[in-house]
């Protein structure tokens, strides 16, 4: 079963940044859309940022808007999730996606699979 592996997360104080990293060995993610989505406990998955095979890029809601973005690298087979000004309410288990139409749009969980075992964001002083 095609997998991706998200890669990146930790423990970051309030204000602080990280950078999530989705990429796999297994095969080529150039012609696919990608979004990155996250899970707080006892909460479902929701989209984050989403982006198309050709760059266009889908928001889910203003929670992230002006923080976050979201950026490919096809030569590296990567899709990166820059998170900035990380409040504790971003605290989740981050997941990135595959969309293998490559559109990327709704960015809502059920368009997308290939799901990672996620990495821990922590955002706490």
């Amino acid at each position: 079963q095609l997998q991706l592996v998200e890669s990146g997360g930790g423990l970051v104080q309030p204000g602080g940044s990280l950078r999530l990293s989705c990429s796999t060995s297994e095969f080529s993610l150039e012609q696919d859309g990608i979004g990155w989505f996250r899970q707080a406990p006892g909460k479902e998955r929701e989209g984050v940022l989403c982006i198309s095979r050709s760059g266009d890029i889908t928001t889910f809601g203003d929670s992230v808007k002006g923080r976050f973005t979201i950026s490919r690298d096809n030569a590296k087979n990567t899709v990166y999730l820059q998170m900035n000004s990380l409040k504790p309410e971003d605290t989740a288990v981050y997941y990135c996606g595959r969309d293998p139409t490559g559109w990327a749009t709704p960015c809502l969980p059920n368009y997308f699979n290939s799901w990672g075992q996620g990495t821990q964001v922590t955002v706490s002083s």
